[in-house]
Parts: structure tokens; C-alpha cells; sequence
């Protein structure tokens, strides 16, 4: 009898061509799929739910497939971490939770909602172990006034805008995002940017938390490049709601770049499929990276 099993991975992006398989290219979705195909003793396919870019990473990316009565479902995550981790770089993708699911279930047509967390370094100074995980802008960024222009992109509306040309054709663009909220974590020690002319702030994290039912191609990365935009003085906040309902790409801001996206969570109706990381659980970005 087939199984379809659902899986919870985590990822760093960093020396990935990002999720979706492409012959000869490492990338998340065909490393699994050769390992899995080893440990299920049979030929794999995933079902992602996100098809991440590369250097984009991911604490909750969710997938499914179908395989006969092989390994059990509760050793799949061992038996695929152990794989990964004697023959990949550290083991930079984890099966972080496997769990059985009706037959129908699909990991992306049956999923309602996204949750993605877009950090940006706002410091002169980029530490080096953050390089692959922070979008670093060394002038000081009005945060306030970013929020002012969050306000404007949340709730139900066409968001042209906001998609990058070269993803998948949509039958429409309208999205709902349910929730947009931009958090400061200033840096412990006393570090301080200093600016051209004498000026100094504390360095910190920011961080763009979007919540949505789903998102069009580099829509949330559009969004953050908007906001970095608004929070410099190049774009007033007050803008973003014309340039949400001109449709006009070329009135937003700029793509930021993908190492300071991370997949944190995939929504279900059913909530027996949470399948959260433990990680996420009290979940403190600051903590984690």
C-alpha cells in the first residue's frame, strides 16, 4: 500500500541554486530526492510548497511524496540527516519532522499561508559569519517610516507591483498579507556605525516579519528592497499605497538581495500537520542567527 509522507526540512541556502531540481546544479529539492530514494529503496519525487531562490533559506520549508511500505515514517528524518550529513557540506539540509498523511494531501495545493522573516544589518560594519544571513545597509534606516509603508502593503490587493518578470505565470496577482511587522534588535556590545560627516547610530538588526496567503515571484523580496527604500529617504511612505495600485513594477524599490530571506513556516488548515521545527517554538531570530 503507497504512503504519502509530509516533511518539515530546514536549509542554509548559502550553496544551494536554490530548491527546485535542475540536472547537474546542486540544489535542496534534487538532494533530497537522491537521498531519499535511497533510504525508501525506490525512485522519489517531491512536492514542494516553496520553490526558494538561491542563497534563500529555510527553518519550515514543507514537501510530500508517495512511497511504498519501506523505512518507517519515524526514521526517515535519522536515516536522511545521517546521509546528509557524512556526504554534504555539514550537513546544510535537515528532515526535521516526517509525518503520515491522507492520500490527497498535497504539501503545496493544500497549504493557506506563509510565513517569511527578511533581515537586514543596518551597520557600517558587516561581521563576517553574517555575511550569508543579513542584507547589510550601512546608512541608518528610519524605521518608523517603514513602518508607515508596511502599513500601506498589508491586507488584500493587487500586488503587480510587487512580482518579478520570469516566475510562473498566475492567473492573478491579488494576495492578502495578513500580517507585516518590522522588529529592531540593537547589537549588544557598543558598537556604533559611524557616517560620512561625523553622524553615528547603534548598529542592529532589522528584521521584516510578512505573513500571507501566498506570494508572487520575489514578491516578499520587492517588498523589503521598498521598505529599505522608504526607510533611506528615496521613496515617501505615503508612495507605496499609489505604487501598489499603479501595478507599475518600475515604481518599486529594488529586489533585495536573497541571503537575508528565510522560510519560517508553511500554514495547513488542519493543524495536526503543524510540523513545527522545535526551534520555532518561543521562536527568537536573534537567538538563532
Amino acid at each position: 500500500m503507497e504512503r504519502n509522507i509530509l516533511l518539515t526540512i530546514e536549509y542554509d541556502g548559502t550553496n544551494f541554486s536554490g530548491w527546485q531540481r535542475q540536472p547537474g546544479i546542486r540544489t535542496v529539492q534534487g538532494t533530497l530526492e537522491n537521498i531519499l530514494s535511497k533510504v525508501c529503496g525506490e525512485q522519489i519525487l517531491l512536492e514542494g510548497t516553496s520553490r526558494t531562490d538561491a542563497g534563500v533559506h529555510a527553518l519550515g520549508q514543507r514537501a510530500s511524496f508517495k512511497c511504498g511500505q519501506g523505512i518507517p515514517v519515524e526514521k526517515i528524518p535519522f536515516a536522511v540527516n545521517n546521509i546528509a550529513g557524512d556526504t554534504m557540506r555539514d550537513g546544510d539540509v535537515k528532515i526535521v519532522c516526517a509525518e503520515e498523511v491522507a492520500e490527497n494531501f498535497h504539501a503545496r495545493f493544500d497549504s493557506k499561508g506563509k510565513k517569511y522573516i527578511y533581515r537586514i544589518r543596518n551597520s557600517v560594519e558587516m561581521p563576517v559569519f553574517l555575511r550569508n544571513y543579513r542584507y547589510r545597509i550601512w546608512r541608518e534606516l528610519n524605521v518608523n517610516l517603514m513602518r508607515k509603508a508596511a502599513s500601506y502593503i498589508a491586507g488584500t490587493h493587487d500586488f503587480a507591483c510587487f512580482q518579478a518578470a520570469g516566475g510562473t505565470v498566475r492567473q492573478s496577482t491579488v494576495r492578502t498579507v495578513h500580517n507585516l511587522k518590522i522588529t529592531e534588535n540593537f547589537s549588544d556590545s557598543t558598537e556604533k556605525s559611524y557616517l560620512r560627516g561625523g553622524a553615528d547610530f547603534d548598529a542592529r538588526d532589522i528584521d521584516i516579519e510578512i505573513t500571507g496567503d501566498g506570494f508572487l515571484y520575489n514578491m516578499v523580496r520587492i517588498i523589503a528592497g521598498t521598505l529599505v527604500e522608504v526607510g533611506l529617504g528615496k521613496i515617501d511612505p505615503d508612495e507605496v499605497k499609489n505604487i501598489i495600485e499603479s501595478g507599475n513594477r518600475s515604481l518599486a524599490g529594488h529586489t533585495a538581495p536573497p541571503q537575508g530571506l528565510f522560510l519560517v513556516e508553511i500554514y495547513y488548515l488542519n493543524k495536526e500537520h503543524t510540523g513545527m521545527n522545535p526551534l520555532l517554538k518561543g521562536f527568537n531570530l536573534k537567538v538563532f542567527l
